[in-house]
C-alpha cells in the first residue's frame, strides 16, 4: 500500500482436464483479493473471492481476471458483500472485471453486492468477451448506501461481446456529482438498490424469451443476440435479490422445458 492506493489483481484460469472435471491452473490473488476454490458438485470449479482488507478505499485500484476455456465450467461468488469506503488517499477507488469465456466454456458468476458508502468515489468497469458458443450467468448488484446513509459516488460500466460484437454496452452514474436526473422517476425513482442479469444461451438463437415485465421495477429484454437482460430495482437489496434469483430460476425453467 503507497499514499497512491493499493495495486492488486486476482486472476483465475478454468480448464477442461480431459477426464470430466476442470482444473485451475491459474488460481492467484493479491492484497485485498484472497481466492478460495470450494467443494462443487457436478462437473463446475467453483471460486470464492473473499476480501481479506477493506475496499476499495479512495485511490485504490483492484482488478479481477478470469478465463475459462473450451469445455470447462466455472463459477465465482464472494464471500460476502463489497464495500467501497472513503480512504486515506485522495480520488476515486478503482474495480475492473475481466472475463474471458471460450466457445464451448460456461461461467457462472454471481458475486454478492457492491455497497457505495457515504464519502466514497468507485469507478466500476465490467468487460466480458464470449467465444460463440459460450454460456455467461452474469449479476450485477449494487446499493447505493448503508441503512441511514446517503450513497457514495458510484459510476458503473458493463460491455459483454459475443464473437467480437457488441451485445451490451451501457453505464450508469449514481449519487453525489453524477448527472441530475439519476435519483428522478426516469432513472432510479428512489431506489437504492440496482441490479441485472445477464443470461448468454446458444439454444436463445432458436427460442428466445419475450420481453416482459417481471414485476413493478424489473423487466426482462432480449439483446440483439442469444442473450437476454433482466434490470431491477428495488428499495433493498434483499428485495432486489429476490427479484433476480426469481428470474434466474425461471429462465432455467424455460431451459429444461426447451429440452424435453
Amino acid at each position: 500500500m503507497t499514499t497512491a492506493g493499493v495495486r492488486a489483481t486476482a486472476r483465475i484460469e478454468a480448464r477442461d482436464d480431459g477426464r470430466g472435471g476442470r482444473s485451475l491452473p491459474v488460481l492467484d490473488g493479491e492484497g485485498p483479493l484472497a481466492l478460495r476454490r470450494v467443494r462443487s458438485s457436478g462437473s463446475e470449479a467453483t471460486v470464492m473471492l473473499v476480501g481479506a482488507m477493506s475496499g476499495p478505499l479512495g485511490g485504490d485500484h483492484l482488478t479481477v481476471e478470469a478465463r475459462v476455456g473450451p469445455g470447462a465450467r466455472l463459477r465465482v461468488g464472494s464471500a460476502a458483500a463489497t464495500i467501497a469506503l472513503p480512504g486515506q488517499a485522495k480520488g476515486e477507488a478503482r474495480y475492473d472485471v475481466r472475463l474471458d469465456v471460450a466457445d464451448g466454456g460456461e461461467l457462472v458468476w454471481l458475486p454478492e453486492q457492491l455497497i457505495s458508502a457515504g464519502g466514497s468515489e468507485l469507478s466500476v468497469s465490467s468487460c466480458v468477451d464470449l467465444g460463440l458458443g459460450a454460456r455467461l450467468v452474469f449479476r450485477e448488484e449494487q446499493v447505493l448506501g448503508r441503512v441511514g446513509e446517503e450513497p457514495g459516488r458510484l459510476t458503473s460500466r458493463l460491455t459483454v461481446r459475443r464473437d467480437g460484437r457488441a451485445l451490451l454496452d451501457q453505464e450508469l452514474a449514481c449519487g453525489p456529482g453524477a448527472p441530475g436526473g439519476w435519483d428522478g422517476p426516469a432513472v432510479l425513482a428512489g431506489h437504492r438498490a440496482i441490479g441485472q442479469l445477464v443470461v448468454v444461451r446458444p439454444e436463445f438463437e432458436k427460442e428466445m424469451p419475450s420481453a416482459r415485465l417481471l414485476g413493478e421495477y424489473a423487466a426482462l429484454t432480449p439483446l440483439a443476440g442469444p442473450a437476454v437482460l433482466v434490470t431491477a430495482l428495488a428499495p433493498d437489496a434483499l428485495l432486489l435479490r429476490r427479484v433476480l434469483d426469481g428470474a434466474l430460476r425461471e429462465l432455467a425453467r424455460n431451459r429444461q422445458s426447451a429440452r424435453a
